[in-house]
C-alpha cells in the first residue's frame, strides 16, 4: 500500500531539512534532512528498504541502522496520524 500524507498534513522544506503540519491539530513535526530524505522517498512510492539505500548512498550510515532509522520514522508518523498507508 503507498504511503501519503493527510491531506490536512501540509509540508515545507527548510535549510535544515522539512517541517510538517497537522492543520487539524495544530501540532507540527521538525524532520532533519536524513528524516526527510527517508520520508520523501516513502511518499514517492518506496519501499523501506528503498528508503535505508538513499539514506546510505548520501549519508555515512550502514545498512542496518539506515534500515532501523526508517523503520522508526514509519512508526512515529503512522503513531502521530501524519501519513495513511
Amino acid at each position: 500500500m503507498a504511503l501519503h500524507l493527510r491531506p490536512d498534513v501540509s509540508t515545507t522544506d527548510t535549510e535544515y531539512g522539512t517541517v510538517l503540519l497537522d492543520e487539524a491539530t495544530g501540532r507540527y513535526w521538525q524532520l532533519n534532512a536524513t528524516a526527510s530524505l527517508a520520508l520523501r522517498t516513502l511518499l514517492a512510492g518506496g519501499t523501506v528498504d528503498q528508503a535505508a539505500d538513499a539514506l546510505t548512498e548520501g549519508y555515512a550510515v550502514d545498512a542496518e541502522r539506515a534500515r532501523a532509522d526508517v523503520e522508526r520514522l514509519l512508526t512515529g508518523m503512522r503513531a502521530a496520524k501524519v501519513v495513511r498507508g
